[in-house]
């Protein structure tokens, strides 16, 4: 017969397994949907391909950065008046929604909504930014080559599709500069640099 105390460690670890195996089975589902909902969309040529590379490669430099970071982090500001760790996040997150939007492109409004400066919790912020990626992914596969050249209105100021898909990702690229300052002045080095 087995002792209490070993009941007790079997129902402990139970406990514990459950839950994992529920978010194991989360994150399976979704990674199940993205991949579905990838396998569906037409392969990017020519500059939106290059984009898309260059978009994924940013999406990892800024996931492994937001991660990598606590939450009193988040909190950082190097100066008053000037964004914290958290708001430049969530800025970048805003405008991978926003952008694309002026292209036809639009993020669905729970999302835009969602994508706001005053969230901060580091949860919160990672899973924000995940979204905005894919919506940046999205509006570059689904925009045609042929209308690369088609005229829009970015900011008040004459435009193309194609200067305003790239005025997204250049957009990530300062941001991202200004993340790793901010980290490197709290000591914390992006987790891809190697060390340097």
């Amino acid at each position: 017969m087995r002792s209490t105390i070993q009941m007790c460690a079997i129902a402990a670890l139970a406990a514990v397994a459950l839950p994992l195996h529920a978010q194991d089975t989360t994150r399976a589902a979704t990674a199940g949907q993205h991949a579905a909902h990838q396998a569906a969309m037409p392969a990017a040529t020519g500059l939106r391909a290059e984009l898309v590379k260059d978009v994924e490669q940013l999406e990892k430099k800024y996931i492994a950065l937001a991660e990598a970071e606590t939450q009193e982090q988040y909190m950082y500001r190097p100066a008053a008046g000037v964004r914290s760790t958290s708001e430049v996040f969530m800025h970048v997150a805003g405008a991978n929604l926003m952008i694309p939007g002026i292209i036809g492109m639009k993020a669905d409004s729970a999302a835009q909504a969602a994508a706001s400066e005053r969230i901060s919790t580091k949860a919160e912020v990672v899973s924000a930014l995940r979204h905005s990626f894919q919506h940046v992914k999205h509006a570059l596969m689904m925009t045609p080559d042929s209308d690369l050249d088609r005229p829009v209105k970015l900011f008040g100021q004459d435009a193309t599709v194609r200067s305003t898909l790239v005025l997204t990702v250049s957009h990530m690229h300062e941001h991202l500069g200004q993340a790793i300052a901010y980290a490197r002045a709290q000591g914390i080095q992006p987790p891809w640099s190697g060390g340097n």
